[in-house]
């Protein structure tokens, strides 16, 4: 059995306890990455002076970070018809994109909430080392975190359970009460379920997909998720 959400399961050896394992998606889940997309975005359009539209097209080539970078720079360079290589203009977005993203302070509470209660709290991240750990850092959430995993630092790729697995270790504790929460049903939710964590999953405004088995919990919000986490079942 689970052990009630904020509390630590008891270990059958009589050993010491197993702590409670939150772990986080971080784009689209912890930090707005749509709005500090559109930010950087608007930051480029302007330092090149792009037309109109640049920053829709830019917003909309990007497919909600789904789209390899190198694939990504390249389609921009070619549309616009610039001058910088694809590398270049990837060096300076990995360089000023962080710096438009943002985490909300009550989301920085609530993961102080959680490990006061006595959580292990820790993030799993599919992206490039550089840019993943510019985020954490400028954010503010590697001093409310005991871990994370970024995927091109770790050789492995949510929704892979070796993640979740090594995220856990990195955080002091294992999957025994583990709970994931992301906004990917791939990725997140079925990617957490796999590695044997329950999960939550951030709607967005979207309809779970009907072919895939559904997620322990639906939260229409960061804020709504950390309710599930903190109410006792």
């Amino acid at each position: 059995m689970h052990a009630p959400r904020g509390q630590q399961a008891a270990h059958p050896t009589g050993l010491e306890p197993t702590p409670p394992l939150a772990l986080f998606d971080l784009d689209g889940t912890l930090i707005d990455r749509a709005d500090g997309l559109r930010h950087w975005a608007e930051e480029f359009t302007r330092d090149r002076g792009l037309g109109p539209g640049a920053v829709d097209w830019l917003v909309e080539a990007d497919a909600d970070g789904l789209k390899p970078k190198d694939q990504f720079f390249a389609e921009a360079r070619s549309h616009f018809a610039l001058d910088e290589s694809p590398e270049a203009l990837h060096d300076v977005y990995q360089q000023r994109y962080p710096l438009f993203l943002r985490c909300p302070q009550h989301v920085l509470d609530q993961l102080a909430r959680l490990r006061a209660a006595g959580w292990r709290v820790g993030v799993v991240t599919n992206g490039l080392t550089r840019t993943q750990t510019a985020v954490l850092e400028h954010t503010g959430l590697t001093k409310y975190l005991d871990g994370w995993v970024i995927s091109e630092e770790a050789g492995v790729r949510k929704p892979d359970p070796r993640i979740f697995a090594l995220a856990a270790e990195r955080c002091g504790t294992d999957l025994t009460t583990g709970w994931f929460c992301g906004d990917s049903p791939e990725a997140d939710a079925i990617g957490g379920r796999r590695a044997g964590l329950r999960t939550i999953w951030i709607r967005r405004g979207r309809t779970w997909p009907a072919s895939m088995p559904p997620p322990d919990r639906t939260a229409d919000d960061i804020t709504q998720a950390f309710q599930h986490l903190l109410t006792p079942l």
